[in-house]
């Protein structure tokens, strides 16, 4: 599948990454938002990272969380795991073992490898009710598709999920 993007999504990881321009955080964020307010997942993600580390605006971990949940819901590996550490950590959302292990179970799912070992370590602060909960939740996830996705939806959550790893 091709990967679909924007030309703003992608003068904000050019000046993010300063590869062909001066990296510039601001413009980062200016062309980020440009393409996130239309529903670009990359954008969306973009924008997360970027207030995560505070790099062009003020670090705001809820407000990471907020873009980093709009591209994870679209299929961004890249946000899910992103979004299973905010979890993981309860930074910008209330600290949650069961969310956090579903992310990181469904980034996991599309070959994210740093990803693929968080769920264990997750597990080990969980219940096995709550780690067969978030192995529920993950199992029923669906991509929410509706603007204009950056990324393939995960296909094979429920063949990862019964692998032994």
């Amino acid at each position: 599948m091709a990967t679909l993007t924007s030309p703003q999504s992608k003068l904000g990881s050019l000046y993010f990454d300063g590869n062909g321009v001066p990296q510039n955080y601001a413009l980062a964020v200016m062309w980020h938002r440009k393409a996130a307010d239309r529903g670009i997942a990359l954008a969306e993600y973009g924008l997360g990272l970027l207030y995560e580390v505070g790099e062009g605006v003020h670090q705001d971990y809820a407000e990471a969380a907020k873009w980093h949940r709009e591209a994870a819901d679209q299929g961004s590996s890249n946000a899910q795991a992103a979004l299973g550490s905010l979890y993981s950590d309860g930074a910008g959302v209330p600290q949650d073992n069961v969310q956090a292990h579903m992310w990181f179970n469904l980034a996991a799912a599309q070959g994210d490898m740093p990803a693929a070992r968080k769920p264990d370590q997750v597990a080990t602060k969980m219940t096995p009710a709550e780690t067969a909960e978030a192995q529920a939740f993950a199992f029923a996830w669906k991509p929410q598709v509706g603007q204009q996705p950056d990324c393939q939806p995960p296909v094979a959550v429920a063949d990862w999920l019964r692998q032994d790893r």
